[in-house]
């Protein structure tokens, strides 16, 4: 049955006879066609129809002429059509096996150009651009682009082609929709996009400029969006509880929130679907429609000519209620539809209750189920997998305080009944669970109970500790516990076990002993004394020591003049000097680098080859042959395109060796995955989720969905941005049986497959960089922090660690100098370091490993003169100026231009 009310039109819409339409309350009337109709849609200028596969419209605006208010059927030769789109001044058909057809406002149909064979699972129309979303996730734009609503760039003219949106490449889209000048995407796990016309906040990023790329929705983050609907000039959003959001124009009280005002972030309304100037609100339970917004020509079906900016309810017919459920809700522009299937009086005919429920969290109800096994053991185990298998599950059981004193009562009491001896593997998995309650706990609690912990490691028989050093062994025979494969995906390795507040102790003693028998330990090739060696010696110290050791063994044996492995460079092309200089294949690898800045005076004792590297690190990303590609979380990883020659990735690994070996920074931001490819070790999804967090959110939604169902409907299989996965992967469909087998080799494809050579030649060039293979004893986020250093400034620790000379920190202008740098936004106070020490990378012990002294300059002319760096002493000079004002002027123009001013 179809409901329908608003603007007049054709009597029974061609559907039926005028006399088989059935007329009810609030100007609502109703019509029961003898063909069911599958689908239907309605834009500014037609109404579709969807019956039987076939398609016929109805010409809803009279423009035109030739307009007769006749039911026309579109030839569409042997196509059978499953959806239909309607927008400003044509319609969009999706055919079965994901053909797509436009029509024009003169009705006639071609197929898109542009597809090249593409599946096509979902449409979008709006009233000048049209979207598609095919199966392998890719989007396709065709039309006008006069708001950039087509989401390519911001020049771009438009196209009646079908365009590849290359921005959300990679991103599983679950749902698109289309406005009238504005586009939305929304992904698997529930990341808003907008893109387009934005003059009354419809992209909902709090002001009204238009973008011309998809943009995340950061203000709708966490609210686990499960649809989109677009109207002309505003949007709705469902979460996955049930509520709605609505913002952009509200000028017809489309926004529902009592006001007639534009709305340019998301706000709270209820359970909504939007289109155009008017609203209409489905509850299912009631059977009632709410209806807001525009009341021009009765759309709203409340026979009342005014604006309604609350929800206004009213009942269709009795029949309705008991005989049909609603299918589909369609709110056209002076127009409004509803669509009901009949009920069939069985369960499976029925619309089925919406899936969608609130996290599952540990509770103590839930517990003493488990415990008295009220349920059957299959019902305890689903539920077990549900919230040990959720971060939102688990984060959402532990998010009361007195959930974490519990903890830490539990964690104490297991530390305590812990046995030195354990008997088998079984036992020791208690070693591998307790770091996971202990790292969400606050860091003084966190750091008591980790020492306690290692130290019950350490009681533990040379046997024992050998078996923990695999951890992943733990988890084999433990199959139906899915906590276990999901620590051991998060490589739990030696590290997790470190206390790292013993090294603090070991700084006040000598430590080169201890060392160099380490040294000789790793020497001899016996890599099983490396578990309690780390417990103990600070892997940074020991490859320094060792490098140190390999640099004076290079100096015995060759005489070294002063021009050997001195690279003389440009500030202006540092990229292109330093590949001429390593193509000479001239420089030493095993000993120490020399950087000279060509016009410049300094002598490089480590602050010169520390700026050389962090001004190399920029070029290398700005380099025109895109060697790397920056990802949306700010990582970089290999260009797949494979445009490039095997050399540039070869000499980028040497960068980044030499680099290592000459313990200096280099900032390219690598996810952790690529320092576990050199370590031979196999990147996860969570590698993937540092490196993409939208697309790896949008696989692991996949993986904890329950429904087959929906895991269906996605329409996924085994490929990858257009690549086979395995053998015929086009041909074979992601079910819940084999997802993870797909998420697995789409993890692999991403770090492995699709950047196999660029990853052999960079690793290739980086054992050449670094000839000292001792870093392979390393953790890969030990190896990580070494090259790139720590992403934490404890700005705080920079000034209690400072040491002063001619002053102290009494001094007025010590003072003025804390109180400016502090006023400094965080850019300038990386400028500062840059201008301090060359770089702006700060070693994982922080600031306190770092000199800082500050020196007074009693110089009778200081008004004019500048602060100056000695950056190879970690020494700032400052004249004594007379007020904060001049300091912070000549400070912040110091920082600037710091090319100039720093000394070697």
């Amino acid at each position: 049955m179809l409901c329908f009310w608003g603007a007049q039109v054709r009597e029974g819409l061609g559907l039926v006879p005028p006399d088989k339409v059935k007329h009810g309350n609030s100007g609502i009337r109703s019509v029961c066609p003898t063909t069911k109709v599958q689908d239907m849609s309605a834009g500014r200028s037609f109404v579709g129809f969807i019956r039987d596969g076939k398609v016929s419209v109805l010409r809803l605006r009279s423009e035109d002429c030739d307009h007769d208010g006749k039911l026309k059927p579109l030839k569409l030769k042997n196509d059978r059509i499953r959806l239909i789109v309607c927008g400003g001044d044509g319609a969009v058909l999706l055919a079965y096996g994901g053909k797509v057809l436009i029509m024009d406002k003169s009705t006639v149909c071609r197929p898109l150009i542009g597809l090249d064979n593409r599946q096509v699972i979902e449409i979008a129309c709006g009233d000048h651009h049209s979207m598609a979303l095919t199966h392998d996730g890719q989007l396709l734009v065709w039309g006008e682009n006069s708001h950039g609503q087509l989401g390519l760039e911001k020049d771009h003219p438009g196209s009646p082609s079908a365009q590849h949106v290359q921005s959300l490449s990679g991103i599983p889209l679950a749902q698109i929709s289309a406005g009238g000048d504005h586009s939305f995407g929304l992904s698997l796990s529930g990341v808003v996009f907008g893109w387009g016309k934005n003059s009354a906040g419809q992209l909902g990023l709090g002001d009204t400029t238009d973008r011309h790329v998809p943009t995340v929705v950061n203000s709708l983050n966490q609210k686990k969006i499960v649809s989109i609907s677009c109207g002309g000039e505003h949007t709705a959003t469902l979460s996955k509880g049930g509520t709605v959001f609505t913002f952009g124009s509200g000028g017809s009280g489309q926004l529902g929130h009592n006001s007639f005002k534009d709305e340019h972030h998301p706000r709270v309304v209820a359970e909504l679907w939007v289109k155009v100037h008017h609203t209409l609100v489905s509850v299912a339970s009631s059977k009632l429609i709410y209806s807001f917004g525009c009341w021009i020509q009765g759309k709203l079906g409340n026979c009342k000519m005014i604006k309604k900016s609350m929800p206004f309810p009213y009942l269709l017919h009795t029949e309705c209620n008991h005989e049909y459920t609603i299918e589909k809700l369609i709110a056209g522009e002076n127009h409004s539809f509803a669509l009901f299937f009949k009920e069939l009086g069985n369960e499976s005919a029925k619309s089925k209750p919406n899936p969608i429920r609130g996290v599952l969290t540990l509770n103590d109800r839930m517990i003493d189920r488990w415990v008295s096994e009220r349920d059957s053991w299959a019902a305890i185990k689903k539920e077990i997998k549900k919230v040990f298998s959720s971060a939102a599950c688990l984060n959402g059981s532990f998010l009361k305080a007195s959930c974490i004193s519990q903890v830490v009562t539990v964690v104490q009491q297991m530390l305590r009944s812990l046995n030195p001896n354990p008997f088998g593997e079984e036992s020791l998995r208690l070693y591998i669970l307790l770091p996971e309650l202990i790292r969400r706990l606050q860091k003084q609690q966190r750091t008591e109970l980790t020492e306690a912990l290692a130290s019950k490691i350490l009681e533990l028989k040379p046997a024992a500790r050998k078996v923990l050093g695999k951890a992943e062994r733990l988890f084999n025979d433990w199959p139906d516990f899915s906590i276990g494969s999901r620590i051991a995906n998060r490589d739990v390795t030696n590290r997790d076990f470190i206390i790292h507040e013993i090294n603090d102790l070991l700084d006040t003693v000598r430590t080169k002993a201890i060392v160099n028998c380490a040294a000789q330990i790793i020497l001899s090739g016996k890599p099983k004394y490396k578990t309690i060696l780390f417990f103990y010696i600070n892997s940074c110290k020991m490859f320094c020591y060792l490098r140190d050791e390999r640099i004076q063994s290079s100096r015995d044996r060759f005489i070294l003049n002063d021009n050997i492995n001195k690279l003389l460079i440009n500030r202006e092309s540092v990229l292109m000097d330093t590949l001429e200089y390593l193509r000479q294949d001239i420089h030493l690898f095993s000993h120490q680098l020399k950087v000279v800045f060509i016009g410049e005076n300094g002598i490089d004792m480590r602050g010169l080859s520390a700026e050389f590297f962090s001004l190399l690190s920029q070029s290398l990303l700005k380099w025109e042959k895109k060697v790397l590609e920056v990802y949306e979380s700010s990582l970089v990883w290999f260009n797949p395109d494979g445009m490039q020659d095997d050399s540039d990735f070869y000499y980028l690994g040497v960068i980044c060796g030499m680099a290592l070996y000459n313990h200096h920074y280099i900032n390219l931001d690598f996810p952790l995955a690529l320092y576990k490819k050199l370590l031979q070790l196999s990147p996860t999804l969570n590698d993937l989720e540092d490196l993409s967090p939208v697309e790896a959110r949008s696989l692991k939604s996949l993986l904890e969905e329950d429904e087959d169902e929906v895991v269906d409907m996605l329409f996924l299989d085994f490929t990858v941005k257009g690549q086979e996965l395995i053998p015929n992967g086009n041909q074979i469909p992601v079910t819940k049986s084999n997802r993870q087998k797909y998420l697995d080799l789409y993890v692999d494809f991403v770090f492995n497959k699709s950047v196999k050579n660029q990853f052999e030649h960079f690793s290739r060039g980086f054992f050449k960089g670094c000839p000292l293979d001792f870093w392979s004893m390393f953790h890969p986020e030990e190896l990580q922090g070494l090259l790139h250093g720590s992403p934490k400034y404890e700005w705080k620790e920079l000034q209690q660690c400072a040491s002063y000379e001619k002053c102290s920190a009494s001094d007025e202008l010590i003072k003025n100098f804390w109180t400016v740098f502090f006023e400094f936004t965080e850019e300038n106070k990386r400028k500062f370091l840059i201008f301090m020490y060359g770089t702006d990378r700060v070693s994982v012990e922080g600031f306190s490993k770092r000199s800082l002294k500050i020196s007074q300059s009693d110089c009778p002319d200081a008004e004019d003169r500048l602060p100056e760096a000695q950056t190879c002493f970690g020494k700032l000079i400052l004249p004594k100026y007379s007020d904060i004002n001049t300091l912070r002027d000549k400070l912040m123009h110091a920082i600037s231009f710091c090319e100039v001013f720093g000394r070697g």
